[in-house]
């Protein structure tokens, strides 16, 4: 389970504890040239998109827990969740990823913006504040959308302690499909992760 794949019961959960109370909020950082929509579209559309990904993997998610749990649900992530995500991602005009400081798959290690907004919603979380979804204009005829992705219990199967809430076999099966694996030592409320998605204006003129 990288990204894509960690996220088997996280999706389940943290999709409400990260968008239930963003209808009608967020922290934008918005110019003119990038404004061809309200702040507020690019918000819905990104909770679109970001709702529309988690609901396509949850479903396969869910299945494969039932079928075999953690060890049948890593394995299932590890072939489709990208190809879904990437599949998505050509519907939706747009960039979908998701990402974080510790990630389980190298190739979704954050870049430069995204460890920036990760450390702001990290900062947050310490401070006893909600990390709330947010804009930021990109400068090339671009919008990103961030949200924030919170441990729930059911994602410590998989993110937790190991020997504690990760079974020792679990682990060894999610290391043998992710050597470089640093998506373990969470507690439920940590920061997981984020949704990282890029739009363009004409993506939100649909």
């Amino acid at each position: 389970m990288h990204m894509q794949a960690t996220f088997v019961p996280i999706l389940l959960i943290v999709l409400g504890l990260a968008f239930s109370s963003c209808q009608s909020t967020g922290e934008t950082s918005s110019t003119p040239e990038a404004a061809s929509a309200p702040d507020s579209v690019y918000l819905a559309k990104g909770q679109q998109i970001a709702a529309s990904t988690f609901q396509s993997l949850s479903g396969q998610l869910q299945q494969a827990m039932k079928a075999g749990g953690v060890q049948e649900a890593v394995s299932v992530c590890q072939l489709a969740a990208n190809p879904i995500v990437d599949s998505l991602s050509q519907v939706h005009q747009a960039e979908i990823r998701r990402t974080a400081l510790r990630v389980r798959n190298p190739k979704n290690a954050a870049n430069d913006a995204e460890q920036a907004i990760l450390q702001d919603y990290q900062s947050a979380l310490e401070e006893k504040t909600a990390p709330k979804p947010k804009l930021v204009d990109l400068g090339n005829g671009q919008v990103a959308f961030y949200a924030p992705i919170i441990a729930a219990d059911l994602c410590l199967k998989c993110h937790g302690i190991v020997g504690e809430t990760i079974q020792e076999q679990d682990y060894a099966h999610i290391q043998a499909l992710y050597p470089e694996d640093q998506a373990i030592g969470f507690q439920a409320g940590d920061l997981r992760g984020i949704w990282s998605i890029r739009m363009a204006n004409s993506t939100v003129s649909d």
